[in-house]
């Protein structure tokens, strides 16, 4: 069975066989014709998701650490040996198979808007091309989650909130890297444990309403909770009555007090929250704890713990309108060949046309706040901030990834510095201004003109 943590084995995720078939049928082609010069991709999103503003990047040190791994198992070329389509020296020759290529990304937690290039490879084209499933996979989830998970702490600031989705999540490593990008985005913290493992992600969680039914009685759920759990006595207070749970709360409360346990919090799962926050804080202060903090939970979206964020609510737990996007399951995202063999490559299909070249994003900024990006040449200087930087050459990391606490401050900057009207959890009334340099028109027009000119030549072999 596959392992999640990838020991003993690999985990799914680091096979290089999880991708789509036609990149090794390209693969093959590209061995059998030697093409093998220097290829230059980017990642990039084609448009903005109704409703959204601009998105976060986010994903970069997972799509690192594939690149870093990225190697052919034995079992993996023995079964792709047996493949229709791949003869036995192409299967040889992916045995010594590595990334050796160079990667330039924007960090993670930084902003960013369509057509803009989050991450460029340069690599030989064999290498820049199989790693394309796997690199969209990694930074299409990871931002989009990102990016809805920063729509929660814009619409409550300084409320707490805790990812509850892995139950919720479209397989196991969606829940992890769901848990991750929360976080970065500005997440107290999560309930996936594996999460706090591997990233010490700060993990939150209490009991659920099957522990209060095991006992005949809710108190005695509760005492017993508490006194297993002295510094995390979080009760769930709506199996059976709300109010009357809260009022049980009330009564034990100065028990445990007497044993040096305090209550730290009651936690609402079920009905009008609002409402029922109101009434448990009124229970709760008349009753001798005001300390205690009231936290709720049940399908909430941004939209919901906006308006919830009125009420006496300290904290929220958002489980599937996160973790599996609910207003938008994907990002129109993109890995697209921008030159070969050093000259430029576009696309120009209907709607789909793109800008060639090795790109870099130029942010300028007025007052503190966004003002406009140009998407300009690698070597070109309009002015402004360059947002994407290197972070791998010739295979190899050049540093060692940030800290989380790190991407979090980095998210809270750029939040900070978006216009009013961006940050708003609808639609904005202007769109943000991404500008094409002249150096990329001019490229694109020679790659148009080269294009043309290789069409009316006679067809080689």
């Amino acid at each position: 069975m596959d392992k999640v943590d990838g020991a003993p084995g690999r985990a799914p995720g680091g096979s290089a066989l999880l991708t789509d078939l036609y990149q090794l049928t390209m693969l093959r082609a590209y061995w059998e014709y030697g093409m093998n010069e220097l290829a230059v991709f980017e990642f990039f999103v084609r448009r903005l998701p109704p409703k959204r503003n601009f998105l976060i990047a986010a994903g970069l040190a997972p799509a690192l650490d594939h690149l870093e791994g990225l190697r052919f198992e034995p079992d993996e070329l023995e079964w792709l040996s047996g493949q229709p389509g791949f003869p036995a020296a192409f299967v040889e020759g992916l045995t010594e198979f590595r990334f050796t290529g160079d990667v330039d990304a924007m960090p993670e937690g930084t902003v960013f808007f369509p057509d803009e290039p989050v991450l460029r490879v340069t690599a030989p084209l064999p290498q820049a091309q199989l790693v394309e499933t796997r690199l969209i996979s990694l930074l299409n989830y990871s931002s989009l989650i990102a990016s809805r998970a920063v729509r929660f702490v814009l619409a409550a600031p300084g409320v707490q909130l805790v990812d509850f989705g892995l139950r919720r999540a479209h397989g196991a490593e969606a829940g992890l890297l769901a848990a991750r990008a929360a976080y970065l985005a500005g997440f107290d913290g999560t309930a996936t444990v594996l999460a706090g493992k591997r990233w010490g992600i700060p993990t939150y969680g209490t009991m659920a309403h099957s522990f209060v039914q095991a006992h005949d009685g809710e108190s005695e759920a509760f005492l017993r909770f508490a006194r297993a759990h002295p510094d995390n006595a979080v009760l769930l207070i709506d199996t059976y009555d709300t109010e009357a749970g809260a009022s049980k709360v009330v009564r034990i409360a100065p028990q445990l007090r007497a044993e040096g346990i305090e209550i730290r919090a009651v936690r609402l799962d079920s009905g009008d929250l609002a409402a029922h926050a109101c009434r448990i804080r009124r229970i709760l202060d008349e009753g001798g704890c005001p300390n205690v903090r009231i936290f709720a939970s049940s399908a909430l979206d941004e939209h919901d713990v906006a308006r919830l964020s009125r009420a006496p609510i300290d904290g929220f737990g958002v489980g599937s309108a996160l973790t599996v996007s609910t207003d938008t399951p994907t990002l129109d995202s993109v890995y697209k060949l921008q030159e070969y063999a050093g000259r430029p490559r576009r696309k120009r299909s209907e709607g789909k046309a793109t800008w060639p070249g090795r790109k870099q994003v130029f942010r300028t900024y007025a007052g503190g706040r966004l003002s406009g990006d140009v998407l300009g040449l690698e070597d070109e200087d309009p002015g402004g901030e360059s947002l994407l930087k290197p972070v791998m050459r010739a295979g190899v990391r050049l540093s060692p990834d940030p800290g989380l606490d790190e991407i979090r401050d980095r998210v809270r900057r750029s939040c900070g510095s978006l216009p009013d009207g961006l940050r708003s959890l609808e639609p904005a009334r202007t769109v943000y201004r991404v500008e094409p340099s002249p150096g990329v028109r001019a490229l694109a027009a020679e790659a148009d003109l080269r294009h043309r000119a290789a069409e009316r030549a006679p067809a080689g072999t």
